[in-house]
Formats: structure tokens, sequence, C-alpha cells
């Protein structure tokens, strides 16, 4: 205990004014509070000198509205409900607005249709009721147009959907397909003086980090790419944001190093403008992503990572000198620029995620919009610590601890705090030092949490992204497992009270390491993977060759399915479990965890299964990710014997005493 005390901040005396078994402890950072403030901010996006965003709101079931912010500051909302910001190409969607003028262009949730809000918020539909989704909106406003990614949504039975770039007229909503023949597409951008366009694509069995190719054509006349020619990427090489300069010369990320670094295109040569062992792309889950943009011809604003950390730096775009920005945030996302300013979204270990403005004249930084209305006392937060530590194979993984924090309360002397060690989504995902709420949620109650950068994570070379192909189900294991006994052998928490959580991807990691370790005593799969196979056969087009790198060709390899999936290895898992799943999921679908919760019910093992109405892959409504934390805790206290508040929703372990 003495070693975990070291790792508290200097204001703890170590005398706290209340004493509780670890995992007990009450906290201002309660689930409601983070359900009713947890808004994700995302995509913003510059109209001249206004500022807009996306904002969700879990309030409101869900929806998703545009925010903007005009030059005199003045913030309004610029999309009213019903209308629902959202997209469905590849399942995951995003890109899914665009500013025309001080219009905005949006793809609607409810029907997947295109609208344009006017700033009077006047709403006109400009396409029409058809099996047709959009994605990846850029406007051609020289040609009074929207560039889109579009993906058909045929009838079951009737195939695959079909991709295509298409331009739809803002005048009359006709719509014009521009480039076919891919499987997937993204980034479709014209040059700033209308006579050029980009964009990428890739085909089964490449995921976008994996391969995808970097496209320039002429735009004739009447606004049709011609003369198109492959400028970058292909088999082995990954291109990410394509973006057009104000002089008209093409930049993009690659990762052709093994690290994915900036680019200028130089008539057909690439140079690299900041090679370095670092990352400026990040996997292309969903469309719309942002790590640098332009301020004018001679500055471009970027992000990178390393080692989970995030900085931003001001560019010379010809000769590549970089100007570091010192900034509070350690995570950084979606960079923005335009004229002599910037935004970002971003988040340190005490600022929740929230979209920032900064001046390059004054090296001023405002805050527009926080995730949360109110700001958290820092005594009730964890500061999250790089660890390292060996894994199997000679491989050194990465992650962050977490040792629980909180003013009011501290553990018993002589008592170790519970362990809960995080398997993060994707699995090319990647855990950073930002503020998570549901991870100070944690800490505050007193456990000790690790978010562990396992193999197959982003932001440590394509070397080490690609160290889980082949492997998905026991490379990831092996590295969380390897980091519970880290933290074990270090002092810092209590052998016998280790668990697991994780969502989607790291659901699967979650059941996997319970069936290959004991050390788990319990672990929580949030529409976890539980059947590999059974992903494979009904999962979308996007991830319907995925598993062929991350495990192995299917059906000819189906034994490697089974011996890998949690559901075929029941027989291994004996601590209790707890599965949270959506009934609309269309991703995991709701079987993989009623199979899962029915093999376990009837070996006996202890097991609970919690199915929420109406939510898909993900929570989106603000009952829901209440109830999720509140009825985890709960399930938490009960199977590790430690006492939680009255008022939690029941939880019904099966096949416990």
């Amino acid at each position: 205990m003495n070693d975990l005390r070291n790792l508290l901040p200097e204001w703890r005396s170590g005398d706290a004014p209340a004493t509780a078994p670890f995992g007990s402890w009450t906290s201002p950072i309660t689930a409601a509070r983070i359900a009713a403030g947890a808004r994700k901010l995302a995509e913003p996006l510059w109209g001249g000198e206004s500022l807009y965003w996306l904002e969700n709101r879990p309030a409101e079931d869900g929806r998703t509205t545009v925010m903007r912010q005009r030059p005199d500051g003045m913030v309004t909302e610029m999309v009213a409900a019903p209308l629902d910001v959202r997209s469905r190409v590849h399942e995951y969607g995003g890109g899914a607005y665009a500013v025309a003028g001080e219009a905005v262009i949006l793809s609607n949730g409810g029907d997947d249709r295109l609208y344009r809000v006017a700033a009077d918020g006047t709403v006109v539909a400009l396409t029409e009721d058809a099996p047709l989704r959009y994605a990846d909106l850029s406007p051609d406003l020289r040609r009074e147009r929207i560039l889109c990614v579009t993906e058909s949504t045929p009838a079951e039975g009737e195939g695959e959907p079909r991709a295509a770039i298409v331009a739809v007229s803002l005048v009359d909503g006709t719509l014009t397909e521009l480039v076919s023949g891919a499987d997937f597409y993204a980034a479709p951008r014209v040059s700033p003086d209308g006579t050029r366009m980009c964009w990428l694509s890739w085909s089964h069995p490449d995921m976008p980090w994996d391969a995808t190719e970097l496209w320039v054509a002429d735009l004739d006349d009447g606004g049709m790419p011609i003369d198109a020619v492959r400028v970058a990427g292909g088999p082995g090489e990954s291109v990410f944001q394509p973006e057009w300069a104000p002089d008209g010369r093409l930049f993009f990320v690659s990762d052709r190093s093994g690290w994915w670094n900036l680019y200028r295109l130089d008539g057909s040569e690439a140079v690299a403008l900041l090679p370095m062992e670092a990352e400026f792309g990040l996997p292309m889950w969903v469309f719309g992503m942002s790590t640098y943009g332009f301020a004018g011809p001679n500055r471009l604003i970027c992000t990178w990572t390393r080692n989970g950390i995030w900085e931003l730096g001001i560019v010379d775009p010809e000769d590549g000198y970089v100007e570091r920005l010192v900034l509070p945030q350690g995570y950084v996302a979606q960079v923005r620029a335009f004229g002599n300013s910037f935004a970002f979204l971003g988040a340190s270990w005490t600022e929740p995620p929230s979209l920032f403005r900064f001046d390059l004249q004054t090296y001023e930084m405002n805050q527009v919009a926080s995730a949360m209305d109110e700001p958290l006392d820092s005594h009730y937060l964890s500061v999250p610590r790089g660890v390292t530590f060996p894994t199997e194979g000679g491989h050194t993984v990465q992650a962050f601890f977490y040792p629980p924090e909180n003013g009011d309360v501290d553990g018993p002397e002589g008592e170790l705090p519970p362990l809960m060690v995080i398997g993060h989504a994707g699995p090319t995902a990647m855990a950073d030092s930002g503020l998570r709420l549901k991870t100070q949620f944690w800490t505050s109650r007193g456990f000790a949490v690790l978010d562990v950068n396992y193999r197959g994570s982003t932001g440590f070379g394509r070397a080490f992204r690609e160290a889980l192909n082949d492997r998905w189900g026991e490379a990831d294991v092996a590295d969380c497992l390897a980091g519970a006994r880290a933290m074990i052998e270090r002092g810092w928490v209590d052998p016998d009270r280790v668990v697991m959580t994780g969502g989607s991807a790291g659901g699967l990691t979650v059941l996997a390491a319970m069936a290959a370790d004991s050390v788990v005593k319990a672990g929580a799969s949030h529409y976890g993977v539980a059947d590999l196979a059974t992903l494979v056969e009904t999962t979308h087009k996007f991830e319907k060759h995925y598993l062929d790198r991350l495990v192995a060709p299917y059906p000819e390899r189906r034994d490697v399915y089974d011996a890998r999936s949690p559901l075929h290895r029941v027989a291994d898992i004996d601590v209790p479990v707890i599965f949270f799943q959506g009934d609309a999921d269309r991703v995991v679908l709701p079987e993989q965890s009623e199979a899962m919760a029915a093999a376990l019910r009837e070996r006996g093992v202890p097991v609970a299964l919690v199915m929420f109405a109406g939510e898909g892959h993900g929570y989106r409504r603000a009952e829901t990710v209440q109830a999720a934390l509140e009825m985890e805790w709960r399930f938490y206290g009960t199977v590790l014997g430690f006492p939680v508040p009255d008022g939690l929703p029941k939880v019904e372990i099966e096949n416990w005493e």
C-alpha cells in the first residue's frame, strides 16, 4: 500500500476524513451526472469566420444537432428537432454535415435523406426518399453542389451495398455519380480553384488502415472527373485525410514509413513533411476525421501522438519547420483551421472533452463548448500514470494506470484496491490520457484502473498495429493479463479483486481473458463479441473481411474461429460475468450475448444479462448510460464483497448464492 500512496497527489496527506472499503466510496462523479452531461462534441467545421460543430444529446434520445459560434461569439443551435444529424454509411457514419455559405447541409438519421437548413432555420429536403445513405459531405460551391460518399441499402438477400462518390445539386437535389467501381470510398475533395478533385478508395479484404489508394482527377466543364491517376497508396500503405492547400498542392497522411506521417505531393513525388516515429493518422472507422488543417498558405496546424499523448504544432508546409504548442490537453482531435484561427477537440486529465478555439495572432485559447456544464473538483480526479511492462514474445506494452482517488475518503490501512482492466474497442482504438468520466467514476469509488494499449492499438506504428494480425483473442488478452500481473507485482492492487470491462472488440478481450487465466475474478462485456464465426456471418459490408487478417481466412479456418471464441470456451470460465447489450445492435447481434449468458447459466456460473431496448452498438440515451454504470457497480459490489449505496438498480445474478 505504501507504494500505491506514492502515486497520489501531493495535496493528499494520507489522512482522509473518512475510511471505507475500496470500491464502496461515494463520489460527486455520479452515473446520473455522467449521463446528463455526457454530450459528445464532434466534427468542428469553419464557415467563414463562424465555427460549427456537432453536439450529441443523450437527454434527447441521443439526437445530434449542429451548433454555431458566430464571429461575435454568440452560440446558437442550427438544427432543431426532429432532425438528427447522423449517417449510417459503413454503419458507423461520420461526415454527416457540411457548411455551404451560411447554410448547413446534413444527413438526417431518421430517413437518411439530405436536408438544407438555412441560417434562419428554414429546412428544405434536397434528396428523395430512396434506399441510399450519405456521408463525408464536402462542398463544391463553384458548382453549387455537395460531394458525398453514398452507400445503397439493398433489401435483404439482394447483395451488398454499392458505394460511389456523387454530387448533389444544392439547387434542385439532382444526383450525379462521379466515381464508382471500388468497394469503399472516402474524402472526396475539390481543389481551391475547382479544377481537380481527389478521393480515397479501397476494396475487400482491406480495411482502410491496411491499404487505401489516393486518386486525383481533373474536372471537365461539367464537373465530371477525367484522367484519374493514383498518386499514393496501394498494397501495404494506408493513406489518410487528403487535403488541398490554399495554393492548390495536395497533402496527405501515409504510413509508408511504418508510421502515419504527413506528406506533400510535389508533381508525382511524395515529400515527407515532418518525419518522425509518431502517428498523424487514425484508423478510419468513421468519416470526417481530421488531424491537420491550413491556416493560410504558410501555416499547417497539426496534431500527432506518441505513447498515448497528443501534441499540437504549427508547421511550415514548405520546409517542415514545426513550432510545438505547449498546451494542457493530452488528447487532441479534429483539428480544423481557417484564417488566423484553428479549432480542435481536446481533453486533459482534469478537463472533459471540449471544443477550443486558438487565435494565431494573440496565441490565446478559448473554450467554446464542453461535454459538461459544470467543472469537476480535481480532488476527486485520478491522475493517469503512463506505465510500460513486458508481455509475451519480448514485446513491451504501454498503458495508463489510474490509482483510486477521492478527497473525502480513503481505504482501510493495509487494504489494496480492486483493479479494473479496460480492454478498449476497435481493436484499433487507443488509450490516452484525456479525461474519461467513466474511468473517474470507478477511481473515485476506490478502484484502480489500467487502460491498456495492447498490440493492435493505434498510435505505436504500423508494425505494432499489425502485431495483432492472426492473433486477435490471444495477443490482446496476453497483454491485458500481463498488465494486471505487473500492477499486482508492484504492490498497487489486490490480486484477489481484478476485474475486466470492455465494449465491442474489448468485450471479446474481456471474455477471452477470463477463459485464459484465473487472475481475472469477474468481468463485464458491453455488446461484446462472443462468437467470431457468427460475427463474420452476420456483420455488415465494411467489416465483412476484417477478421481475415485478425483471425484467419473464413470459412477455411473455422477451427481457429471456434478455438478463439469465448462461446466455445465456456468450460474455461468459472468467474461471474455480466453482459450489457442493445437489442437493436446490428454490428454485434444481441444473440451473441444471449448465447454466451445461456451457456454460462447452464454451467452454473454466476451470470447476469441486461438488455437495453432500442439501443444499438453503443449507448446513446442518458438513461442507458446511467443504468449501465450503476448496474455494473452493483454487480462488482456483490461478487467482490464490498457494500454499495441503496437505490442502485437491481441486478439479477443467476447462480449466485
